[in-house]
């Protein structure tokens, strides 16, 4: 399966869990594309996968992060074709909306026609080695409610 993995990363927490996504993708041998979101041209590249996994941090009380903005808006205008989004970021527990760009985004993503597989997954700051478990799962489930889409 051609799978995307797209994040935005101020401190590498997110660019981490991403890795860790791309690497769990890798052993179960699908063929993975992962970027920063700096490096997209469209967000229509979003589409060209049968998966895309988009990782964001959370800024302030639940903002995207800033270099997100220009996808945000491009994505308020496409059609997403019930195209199957599974999304996961970092944040910190100490705000009141705990990874709450993510819920921002969940609903951008199910008002343009996609899918959100799955719940989002959150970690907190930089994941942990406890967090790879919750990672692989997130993966696995992932992939297997694709399937149902």
């Amino acid at each position: 399966m051609k799978i995307g993995v797209f994040y935005a990363s101020m401190s590498g927490n997110t660019e981490a869990i991403a890795d860790l996504i791309s690497g769990e993708l890798k052993n179960q041998n699908h063929n993975v594309d992962l970027e920063d979101f700096m490096s997209v041209q469209s967000a229509s590249e979003l589409l060209n996968y049968e998966l895309t996994f988009i990782g964001l941090y959370t800024w302030g009380d639940g903002d995207y992060p800033d270099e997100c903005l220009d996808m945000i808006e491009e994505i308020e205008q496409l059609d997403l074709e019930n195209h199957p989004f599974a999304i996961f970021g970092s944040g910190d527990t100490s705000y009141p909306e705990f990874c709450g760009a993510l819920d921002h985004l969940q609903r951008l993503i199910e008002e343009r026609g996609g899918t959100v597989v799955g719940k989002p997954l959150r970690i907190e700051f930089n994941p942990e080695p406890e967090d790879e478990e919750e990672i692989k799962k997130f993966v696995s489930e992932a992939l297997m409610l694709k399937e149902t889409c």
